[in-house]
């Protein structure tokens, strides 16, 4: 009797079988039907002659569908497909165990993991509390086969969010879980903008590094980028650019500072 689909336990040995009948004698085949090579008694093959195929400590690499194909010469040739599918708990990994970031920075956490039946996954906090997506958090699957990745995005992270986080993976065969840790690290240095608005005629400014000037009657326009630390704003040196009538105008500094407060500074 020719075999049906099949499900089977990791390990285990499977026979499939493949029954064909006719004048002359047909000659019968197997493969797998997306054509890879599998492993069999120890060799990598792309096809096993016979009406069975016998394949021992079957893995999850074996699942698929296979076909078998019976010819004697005589049109057409046909065929029957076979599904094998292969059953194991769930296995999990972590790329990263330890991740770093900053305070107010999105984070991504990832954890890899491989189940037959499909596992449920979730993930909890180090306190135990299944977390929800929504909000802060956004917990997503990204599916491949038997394959799946589990990944957790924590946005604008505060300080009480650095700590242990667990993934889970179960099935009704098994259950395996995975812990990433993530620890603070020191934000990078801010960027921010100064823009020269009006300056007093004949007045000396200058300015370490190049600066990039455009005057239009007693205005002059200048823009730099620097470098903020904490609340502490570099000194800047600045270079006589013109001399003209004196006006009396007021020289103002707007430091816009990305992820800080937005500061005016008249001299």
């Amino acid at each position: 009797m020719t075999s049906t689909d099949m499900v089977v336990r990791e390990a285990t040995d499977v026979t499939l079988v493949c029954r064909a009948s006719g004048y002359p004698e047909p000659y019968v085949m197997w493969r797998r039907e997306d054509g890879q090579d599998f492993n069999y008694n120890g060799e990598s093959v792309s096809v096993v002659d016979g009406e069975t195929l016998t394949i021992t400590k079957v893995s999850r690499l074996h699942m698929g569908a296979y076909l078998c194909i019976a010819s004697n010469g005589v049109p057409p040739s046909i065929s029957k497909r076979i599904m094998l599918m292969v059953q194991f708990p769930p296995m999990l990994s972590i790329p990263n165990q330890l991740e770093g970031a900053y305070v107010g920075q999105d984070v991504t956490l990832e954890c890899h993991t491989e189940a037959y039946p499909s596992s449920i996954n979730y993930w909890t906090t180090d306190r135990g509390d299944m977390i929800i997506s929504g909000g802060k958090y956004e917990a997503f699957p990204v599916d491949s086969g038997y394959n799946k990745f589990m990944m957790l995005k924590i946005r604008n992270i505060t300080k009480e969010d650095f700590g242990f986080y667990k993934c889970i993976a179960k099935n009704s065969l098994g259950e395996t879980d995975g812990i990433i840790k993530l620890d603070e690290i020191p934000a990078p240095p801010s960027v921010f903008t100064t823009t020269l608005k009006s300056v007093l005629d004949n007045q000396t400014i200058r300015k370490k590094g190049q600066l990039q000037i455009v005057q239009t009657n007693d205005a002059v326009s200048s823009t730099f980028q620097g470098e903020a630390f904490g609340e502490q704003i570099r000194d800047f040196d600045f270079y006589e650019e013109n001399a003209a009538t004196k006006k009396d105008k007021l020289l103002c500094l707007i430091l816009i500072v990305i992820s800080a407060a937005t500061q005016m500074l008249c001299l």
